[in-house]
Protein backbone atom coordinates (compact mmCIF):
# COMPACT_ATOMS: atom_id res chain seq x y z
CA UNK A 1 0.00 0.00 0.00
CA UNK A 2 1.34 3.52 -0.75
CA UNK A 3 1.25 6.55 1.79
CA UNK A 4 -1.53 8.60 0.96
CA UNK A 5 0.26 11.94 -0.87
CA UNK A 6 -1.91 14.04 0.68
CA UNK A 7 -3.81 14.41 3.76
CA UNK A 8 -7.58 15.97 4.33
CA UNK A 9 -6.65 18.24 7.88
CA UNK A 10 -9.57 20.53 8.75
CA UNK A 11 -12.95 21.53 7.32
CA UNK A 12 -14.36 25.20 6.92
CA UNK A 13 -17.38 25.15 9.16
CA UNK A 14 -17.77 29.03 9.37
CA UNK A 15 -16.57 32.79 8.90
CA UNK A 16 -15.19 34.89 11.79
CA UNK A 17 -15.24 38.55 11.73
CA UNK A 18 -15.02 40.47 8.43
CA UNK A 19 -11.84 40.66 7.58
CA UNK A 20 -11.99 36.86 5.66
CA UNK A 21 -11.23 34.43 8.52
CA UNK A 22 -12.82 30.85 8.59
CA UNK A 23 -13.39 29.02 11.29
CA UNK A 24 -11.84 25.69 10.99
CA UNK A 25 -13.16 22.56 12.25
CA UNK A 26 -9.17 20.97 12.57
CA UNK A 27 -8.34 17.24 12.12
CA UNK A 28 -4.72 17.66 12.85
CA UNK A 29 -3.55 17.58 17.24
CA UNK A 30 -2.31 21.11 16.57
CA UNK A 31 -3.12 24.16 15.38
CA UNK A 32 0.40 24.39 14.61
CA UNK A 33 -0.15 22.38 11.42
CA UNK A 34 -1.86 25.30 9.90
CA UNK A 35 1.23 27.32 9.94
CA UNK A 36 1.75 30.54 7.94
CA UNK A 37 3.66 29.83 4.49
CA UNK A 38 2.19 26.39 4.21
CA UNK A 39 0.06 25.86 1.30
CA UNK A 40 -3.60 23.96 1.60
CA UNK A 41 -6.16 22.96 -1.28
CA UNK A 42 -9.46 23.98 -0.34
CA UNK A 43 -12.17 21.71 -2.22
CA UNK A 44 -15.44 20.44 -2.04
CA UNK A 45 -17.30 17.12 -3.87
CA UNK A 46 -18.74 19.40 -6.04
CA UNK A 47 -15.87 22.00 -6.99
CA UNK A 48 -12.30 20.67 -7.34
CA UNK A 49 -10.99 23.74 -5.41
CA UNK A 50 -8.41 25.85 -5.05
CA UNK A 51 -4.50 26.54 -3.55
CA UNK A 52 -4.20 29.27 -1.36
CA UNK A 53 -1.62 30.48 1.23
CA UNK A 54 -1.74 30.07 4.78
CA UNK A 55 -1.24 33.76 6.10
CA UNK A 56 -2.12 33.61 9.90
CA UNK A 57 -3.81 30.82 12.11
CA UNK A 58 -4.75 30.67 15.73
CA UNK A 59 -6.41 28.18 17.95
CA UNK A 60 -9.99 28.86 18.62
CA UNK A 61 -12.28 27.44 20.94
CA UNK A 62 -12.19 23.77 20.00
CA UNK A 63 -11.15 24.39 16.09
CA UNK A 64 -9.02 27.07 14.49
CA UNK A 65 -9.48 30.55 12.97
CA UNK A 66 -7.89 30.73 9.86
CA UNK A 67 -6.39 33.34 7.11
CA UNK A 68 -5.83 32.56 3.58
CA UNK A 69 -4.08 34.59 1.39
CA UNK A 70 -7.05 36.20 -1.22
CA UNK A 71 -9.73 35.68 1.05
CA UNK A 72 -10.21 39.15 2.36
CA UNK A 73 -13.88 39.91 3.18
CA UNK A 74 -16.43 37.98 5.02
CA UNK A 75 -18.23 37.09 1.61
CA UNK A 76 -15.02 35.33 -0.03
CA UNK A 77 -14.95 32.95 3.29
CA UNK A 78 -18.14 32.61 2.92
CA UNK A 79 -17.58 31.13 -0.23
CA UNK A 80 -15.59 28.79 1.39
CA UNK A 81 -17.80 27.22 4.15
CA UNK A 82 -18.42 23.38 3.72
CA UNK A 83 -14.57 23.17 2.46
CA UNK A 84 -12.68 20.44 3.12
CA UNK A 85 -8.86 21.34 3.68
CA UNK A 86 -6.27 19.04 1.98
CA UNK A 87 -2.45 19.84 3.10
CA UNK A 88 0.39 17.41 1.37
CA UNK A 89 2.19 14.89 3.45
CA UNK A 90 5.70 16.92 2.82
CA UNK A 91 4.34 19.71 4.69
CA UNK A 92 3.51 18.02 7.40
CA UNK A 93 6.02 16.05 10.44
CA UNK A 94 6.58 12.93 10.38
CA UNK A 95 4.51 10.83 12.89
CA UNK A 96 6.36 9.96 16.46
CA UNK A 97 6.78 6.73 17.15
CA UNK A 98 3.75 4.24 17.63
CA UNK A 99 1.76 7.03 15.99
CA UNK A 100 0.04 6.75 12.38
CA UNK A 101 -1.93 9.11 10.27
CA UNK A 102 -5.48 7.86 9.91
CA UNK A 103 -4.98 8.17 6.82
CA UNK A 104 -2.51 5.74 6.43
CA UNK A 105 -4.11 3.11 8.80
CA UNK A 106 -8.00 3.37 6.73
CA UNK A 107 -7.53 0.29 4.92
CA UNK A 108 -5.01 -1.86 6.24
CA UNK A 109 -6.13 -5.82 7.60
CA UNK A 110 -7.03 -6.18 10.94
CA UNK A 111 -5.43 -9.61 12.42
CA UNK A 112 -6.45 -10.97 15.62
CA UNK A 113 -4.52 -13.25 17.53
CA UNK A 114 -7.45 -15.14 18.54
CA UNK A 115 -9.71 -14.69 15.71
CA UNK A 116 -7.63 -14.46 12.62
CA UNK A 117 -8.64 -11.72 9.72
CA UNK A 118 -11.39 -10.04 11.38
CA UNK A 119 -11.62 -7.53 8.07
CA UNK A 120 -10.44 -4.00 6.90
CA UNK A 121 -10.20 -0.40 9.15
CA UNK A 122 -12.89 1.17 7.36
CA UNK A 123 -13.20 4.40 9.29
CA UNK A 124 -11.60 6.00 12.98
CA UNK A 125 -13.55 8.19 15.17
CA UNK A 126 -12.02 10.36 18.35
CA UNK A 127 -13.07 9.71 21.68
CA UNK A 128 -12.36 11.17 24.59
CA UNK A 129 -9.92 8.30 25.99
CA UNK A 130 -8.64 7.21 22.53
CA UNK A 131 -9.06 6.98 18.95
CA UNK A 132 -11.39 3.90 18.03
CA UNK A 133 -10.96 1.76 14.53
CA UNK A 134 -14.30 0.64 12.69
CA UNK A 135 -13.00 -2.79 10.92
CA UNK A 136 -15.92 -3.79 8.86
CA UNK A 137 -15.31 -8.02 7.75
CA UNK A 138 -17.39 -10.97 6.74
CA UNK A 139 -19.29 -10.56 10.52
CA UNK A 140 -20.16 -6.90 10.45
CA UNK A 141 -18.23 -4.39 12.37
CA UNK A 142 -16.30 -4.30 15.10
CA UNK A 143 -14.62 -1.23 16.95
CA UNK A 144 -11.15 -1.32 17.87
CA UNK A 145 -9.69 0.90 20.22
CA UNK A 146 -6.36 2.13 18.93
CA UNK A 147 -4.70 0.96 22.71
CA UNK A 148 -1.86 -0.68 23.20
CA UNK A 149 -3.62 -3.14 25.36
CA UNK A 150 -5.61 -4.18 21.82
CA UNK A 151 -3.34 -3.23 19.14
CA UNK A 152 -0.12 -4.94 19.01
CA UNK A 153 1.34 -4.23 15.84
CA UNK A 154 0.94 -1.72 12.69
CA UNK A 155 3.10 -2.59 9.69
CA UNK A 156 2.23 0.09 6.80
CA UNK A 157 4.58 -1.55 4.27
CA UNK A 158 2.51 -4.91 4.68
CA UNK A 159 -1.14 -3.25 5.20
CA UNK A 160 -1.78 -4.70 8.22
CA UNK A 161 -2.77 -4.27 11.94
CA UNK A 162 -2.24 -7.05 14.21
CA UNK A 163 -4.98 -6.92 17.60
CA UNK A 164 -5.15 -8.78 20.65
CA UNK A 165 -9.34 -8.04 22.04
CA UNK A 166 -10.41 -10.14 24.62
CA UNK A 167 -12.39 -13.64 23.96
CA UNK A 168 -15.46 -12.24 24.63
CA UNK A 169 -15.24 -8.88 22.70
Amino acid sequence: MTRAASFTIGKVTGVHGLDGKLKVWSFAESAETFCSGKTVLLKTEDNPGRTYKIVRASAHKKGVLLLLEGVGTRQAAQDLVGSDIIMERDQLPEPEEDTWYWQDLIGLDVIDRQRGCIGRITNIFPTGANDVLVVTGDKGETLVPMHRNFVESVDLEKNTMKTDLPEDY
